[in-house]
């Protein structure tokens, strides 16, 4: 009989607490989880839990980062994900996102691609700080994905794409994520991935702009392993800007898709 403590094996006794678990282990943890909910010291333990005892306020390492990770998502879903490279297509409103809420969920690597500096005008939706203004969007973005989780593997593209760079410089990730401001690179984006990245995931955005129903943005299938997220019509226009919330929905519908993908939860992961 035994539990799974952070990842190890140790031995489980009928009648056993949390309590009991966290002295034999040095009694210092004050962050309880069991088979992934929070959990009080008065929780009884079964054979066969798994159990993620930690101390508030230590920094994790990298191995320590995972077993947190495994502790919070579904058993096996954490391994898969920290093997998959994703790769970005500009670093704004959605890019910027997008990236944070992958590396908040143990995605392995990040190809991050944008030209563009962190302008004032960024900020009324964009993931950056007012001290950011001025920086490189690859390095300023680069310095907030260390803050959220430091052993996710960073790669920056520092220059404008171009269609026929695409399917050379993304090659080789799993998932692609289209999040241009120009319509025209984002056709280019499309005309890549169909023609050059047949085995990648392609998912790409139109139609966010405003304050629109919420449950317009939605994520449709455009061919096999090609998704588009947005309500399709709602375009940045005088009149109708791009605002955080809503180009968040799109961001996270994103994110989100990417993550099923890649799990084989489409049932087209190859």
């Amino acid at each position: 009989m035994a539990l799974l403590v952070n990842e190890k094996e140790v031995p489980f006794r009928a009648g056993m607490t949390l309590a009991d678990l966290v002295g034999e282990q040095g009694g210092d943890a004050d962050i309880l989880l069991v088979n992934g909910y929070p959990a009080t010291l008065q929780t009884a333990l079964h054979d066969g839990d798994q159990c993620w005892l930690w101390q508030r306020g230590k920094t994790p390492s990298a191995a320590e980062m995972q077993h947190l990770l495994y502790a919070r998502h579904t058993p096996g879903v954490q391994a898969r994900l920290q093997e998959k490279v994703v790769g970005i297509m500009g670093l704004g409103g959605l890019g910027s996102l997008v990236a944070i809420a992958l590396a908040r969920m143990g995605i392995g690597s990040l190809l991050l691609a944008d030209f563009d500096v962190v302008e004032p005008t960024n900020l009324n939706r964009q993931q950056y700080f007012v001290d950011q203004i001025g920086q490189k969007k690859t390095a300023a973005l680069r310095d907030i994905l260390q803050r959220v989780n430091p052993h996710v593997s960073l790669t920056a593209i520092d220059r404008r794409l171009a269609e026929d760079d695409i399917g050379v410089l993304f090659k080789e990730v799993h998932a692609l994520v289209e999040c241009f401001d120009d319509p025209a690179m984002k056709a280019a984006g499309l005309r890549a991935a169909l023609h050059h990245l047949p085995g990648i995931f392609y998912v790409g955005a139109s139609g966010l702009a405003g304050y629109g129903e919420n449950n317009a943005i939605r994520t449709r299938r455009l061919y096999p392993r090609i998704y588009l997220v947005g309500d399709g019509v709602s375009g940045a226009a005088p009149g109708q800007g791009l605002m955080a919330a809503r180009v968040g929905i799109a961001a996270h519908h994103q994110a989100n898709q990417v993550v099923r993908l890649l799990l084989g939860a489409e049932n087209e992961a190859g």
